[in-house]
């Protein structure tokens, strides 16, 4: 081989090596950089898993865990007060978390800020609405399942065992009352529990609630003293806005000889009030809190890698994409043809068929007795946020405070 021939030889070769080595590269920084990175993510708690409402966020922290093994590296902090979150909120970003999950109402004001001071850091807050006002940070977002769809198939289930009572003439429809036990008056408990409501209502049309409020989330005793009081006062049926087992115990520990059934929130209570309870309905966290964490992974924009019904910042879906789920259904307990019931009803949410907030109701706001709604035409809940925006107490609803 002539040496002018060589040369080329050994520079085509070269260009060649050049060539795959830079194509090598350009993939691994597109590509499998992605792959191998990690992330910090960080939760806070109000309480922690002896709560319904906690272990279903650290369900959805231990599954993305597991789905993230190597990847995802997880801090928590529980039973943080409300009014206590900025330490931890600070601590988190001092441990360098890439996003972090605020999982209460109350957080949110303080999360908003701290996601204006670091604009690097994603923060998630859920169940509140202010991702949406200003300022908008691109960086802070909020999220919640549409639970007022649950709420509404229980309080059927519920119907059904007020209706199987009456036709047995174990009550008559005038004894047709619900207890309710609340946290506080805010739109996300007061949309819950009138959406349990219109579904009793949907089955025993004369049937009343009367709400007492704890003002505390979390607060065993009271509770449980709340729907003492309710069941003293002849409610049927005891359910609940609140975290703790409180209620369902003091339905179990009612005497027989007063009827007395129990609808929960947030977990099944079929272990604590086995011949009372009858099923309840949770929001399922995982789906957000997987989709948002793959988002950083991956450096893609949270709304865009979320299956939800996006405005702005907030993401929020019922059960149409599993962010809404019913408990486990006693059927020792419930009416005959409840499970299929439930069934039938998840199947028109799934399509859009169902408009609760609708009927022969006047609401009024409870904090400005002149702002009042008519139900006759519909109100569609969570239809610009994914927070609970309906507030207003109906007609036969009585609230203690």
């Amino acid at each position: 081989m002539k040496a002018e021939n060589k040369r080329n030889y050994v520079i085509t070769i070269m260009s060649a090596v050049v060539v795959i080595l830079f194509a090598f590269v350009l993939h691994y920084f597109l590509h499998g950089r992605d792959e191998g990175k990690t992330v910090k993510v960080g939760f806070i708690y109000v309480g922690d898993t002896s709560s319904g409402y906690t272990n279903n966020f650290v369900n959805a922290q231990n599954a993305v865990e597991k789905a993230y093994e190597g990847r995802v590296e997880t801090v928590s902090k529980f039973n943080v007060p409300e009014d206590e979150v900025e330490g931890s909120l600070q601590e988190l970003v001092d441990a360098d978390c890439d996003v972090i999950f605020t999982t209460s109402y109350g957080y949110g004001v303080k999360a908003k800020e701290y996601a204006a001071k670091y604009p690097d850091i994603q923060f998630c807050q859920a169940t509140c609405s202010n991702a949406n006002e200003e300022p908008h940070l691109a960086n802070y977002h909020t999220y919640m399942g549409k639970i007022y769809q649950g709420r509404y198939i229980s309080g059927v289930v519920a119907g059904m065992k007020l209706q199987e009572l009456i036709d047995t003439e174990k009550i008559t429809p005038k004894q047709a009352k619900v207890g309710y036990v609340g946290a506080y008056p805010y739109a996300e408990v007061i949309s819950g529990y009138t959406a349990f409501f219109l579904g009793v209502r949907s089955v025993v049309s004369e049937a009343t609630m009367t709400v007492k409020y704890t003002n505390s989330w979390e607060d065993f005793h009271l509770e449980k003293q709340c729907a003492k009081q309710l069941i003293e006062e002849g409610c049927i049926i005891i359910s609940q806005h609140s975290d703790t087992s409180g209620p369902a115990m003091a339905c179990e520990e009612t005497e027989r000889t007063q009827i007395v059934y129990y609808v929960s929130y947030n977990e099944s209570m079929r272990d604590i009030a086995p011949t009372t309870y009858l099923t309840g309905s949770k929001i399922d966290w995982e789906p957000y809190i997987m989709q948002a964490t793959e988002a950083v992974l991956s450096d893609k924009a949270i709304e865009k890698c979320v299956g939800a019904t996006i405005n702005g910042n907030d993401a929020g879906a019922g059960f149409e994409q599993g962010w809404v789920q019913m408990l486990e259904l006693n059927e020792f307990v419930a009416a005959k043809g409840s499970a299929q019931r439930i069934e039938e009803l998840i199947h028109d949410f799934r399509q859009n068929k169902i408009t609760v907030f609708q009927g022969d109701y006047i609401g009024v706001d409870p904090e400005h007795p002149d702002d009042r709604i008519d139900l006759s035409e519909g109100y569609v809940e969570n239809e610009t946020s994914s927070a609970p925006t309906f507030h207003y107490i109906l007609q036969d609803v009585i609230t203690i405070e």
